[in-house]
């Protein structure tokens, strides 16, 4: 098994500690690196201990770490279809001894099928891109741009083949922007994947919410349960028990890495 030591990483990159069952990851320095939508998802999904699982648009797979941490999960397949990010993920499997549960596959999310059988995941965690095409500005940097934004199709063909790739009844999970929180569940209903229960996300009790976790089912009958909000911050600033929980406090996380 390749082990990683810090003076052995390329320059732009960097080991984290999740302060989760040992588990750390590789990020690049100056360009993406996952946040609280990653954590908040990985709480939220329904995934049991030995579901095989798909994550669409996997980035630096930090949900197949975060979910393996909190024992959701024990096969993943991770779809990426920048190569240097993939790159980066399969070595942050390596080095977390995790080749033989999370493999990383370099291809855009609609050509999962050519790699995975349909009809044989149980679960699907997405973290997609938030831009819309002529909604937010491009990053400059390429990498950024990739992982923020949305091509032209938007993710009705994401949807589509998680759709194919769920057993019969199969959970897909996603976390969204409240205000397009429609937009997503007209569209999951259009591929056939029905919104059964939501929460939503709120910097503070007294500002609206930013954020909607989603999780929708594969050819169920509809019937949608929403969740308790869930907020962030106090009205002094400081971060409530809840993501405190999320977040594994006790285990020292920063409440500076929560910025919200």
């Amino acid at each position: 098994m390749i082990e990683l030591e810090s003076e052995r990483i390329p320059e732009d990159e960097q080991i984290d500690d999740l302060q989760l069952a040992g588990l750390r990851i590789l990020q690049k320095k100056k360009t993406f690196r996952y946040g609280m939508d990653s954590v908040l998802l990985a709480d939220f999904a329904v995934i049991r201990p030995e579901d095989r699982v798909a994550d669409l648009g996997s980035g630096t797979g930090i949900l197949p770490l975060l979910l393996l941490g909190r024992g959701k999960g024990r096969f993943f397949d991770a779809i990426e279809f920048q190569r240097d990010m993939a790159e980066m993920s399969g070595r942050s499997m390596a080095l977390n001894h995790l080749t033989q549960q999370v493999t990383i596959h370099c291809m855009r999310v609609e050509e999962a099928l050519s790699v995975l059988k349909e009809g044989s995941v149980d679960s699907i965690v997405c973290n997609p891109p938030y831009g819309v095409p002529g909604g937010t500005l491009l990053n400059p940097s390429s990498s950024l741009a990739a992982s923020r934004h949305q091509d032209v199709y938007g993710l009705i063909p994401w949807y589509q083949t998680a759709h194919r790739l769920l057993k019969p009844r199969g959970r897909f999970h996603m976390i969204y922007p409240a205000a397009r929180m429609l937009d997503a569940m007209e569209d999951l209903r259009v591929c056939h994947l029905e919104p059964k229960r939501f929460r939503l996300v709120y910097p503070r009790a007294d500002k609206p919410p930013n954020l909607v976790l989603l999780e929708a089912r594969r050819d169920v009958r509809p019937m949608l349960h929403p969740e308790p909000p869930l907020i962030v911050r106090n009205s002094d600033g400081t971060i409530t028990d809840e993501i405190r929980r999320i977040y594994h406090e006790s285990s020292g996380r920063d409440e500076k890495t929560c910025g919200m």
